[in-house]
């Protein structure tokens, strides 16, 4: 089925505002880590995946560009929240990994973020947001399924 453009277009209106939304609900919680919105971001992303990213891949996956994920990474890096670990794979792009310094700091900032979701929760309807959360994930994947097949 084609979609509309303008329904793409309703659709990243929709997803702006909720991300602007959230990010204003959960912003204490950066502001009580010490760190700014993307360097939360980045620790996030070392410590949630499944095996030690590169920066650029973290940039790829977050659609942000490399060089902004590099300037949050070395930030990370001088406060000792994440190291940069050889790639057998690659001799430039270093692997980076929470240190255990970061991941105290992400487990205090869950459990704030955590207190912050169950009042939030009270007012929304748990249903929707577990099928939308659901539709969004799927949707992503055909997205990125989209742009592997697509030649470069």
């Amino acid at each position: 089925m084609k979609i509309p453009p303008n329904q793409i277009d309703s659709l990243i209106d929709e997803v702006s505002r909720i991300r602007g939304r959230l990010k204003s609900a959960f912003a204490a919680v950066n502001t009580a880590a010490g760190l700014s919105d993307i360097e939360s971001t980045v620790l996030t992303a070392v410590i949630r995946a499944h095996a030690a990213p590169t920066v650029a891949q973290i940039g790829r996956s977050l659609g942000h560009p490399r060089q902004v994920i590099q300037r949050a990474t070395n930030q990370l890096i001088a406060a000792g929240l994440i190291a940069a670990q050889d790639n057998p794979d690659h001799k430039r792009a270093s692997l980076l990994v929470a240190t255990p310094q970061g991941l105290a700091v992400l487990r205090a900032a869950s459990a704030q973020a955590g207190e912050i979701s169950i009042q939030l929760m009270a007012s929304l309807d748990a249903g929707l947001v577990a099928e939308t959360t659901a539709a969004l994930g799927r949707l992503r994947q055909q997205i990125e399924a989209h742009f592997r097949l697509e030649p470069r």
